[in-house]
């Protein structure tokens, strides 16, 4: 029981390691106009200006400052995006988005 425990624990350590290094390092066949901290890109159209992104939500504490940072890449907050390729994470429609969010999940809480 221990074993398979300890097997299962180091399977999700190692399936998280390509998404730290993908935030680290763009990949070269990520579609044009992706914006740095996205961890993943892919274009749902042939001309590649419509993806699906994944990228770490913004981190609280900075949601409403004048330098809002993401969370690390590992973090379990991951933002599935389906629209431009050249949408930023950390652009004016992105905060203020999240900040819907975080404004609704305190109003249902």
């Amino acid at each position: 029981m221990k074993l398979s425990l300890s097997l299962v624990v180091l399977a999700g350590v190692m399936g998280y390691t390509p998404i730290a290094i993908a935030a680290s390092a763009p990949a070269p066949h990520q579609p044009k106009g992706v914006k740095p901290g996205v961890i993943g890109a892919v274009a749902t159209n042939r001309e590649g200006s419509y993806c699906h992104l994944r990228f770490p939500a913004i981190q609280g504490r900075t949601l409403g400052t004048d330098k809002p940072q993401l969370k690390p890449a590992t973090s379990a907050d991951i933002i599935d995006f389906y629209g431009p390729c050249d949408h930023d994470p950390l652009g004016k429609d992105e905060i203020q988005s999240q900040i819907r969010l975080q404004e609704e999940r305190k109003a249902e809480d």
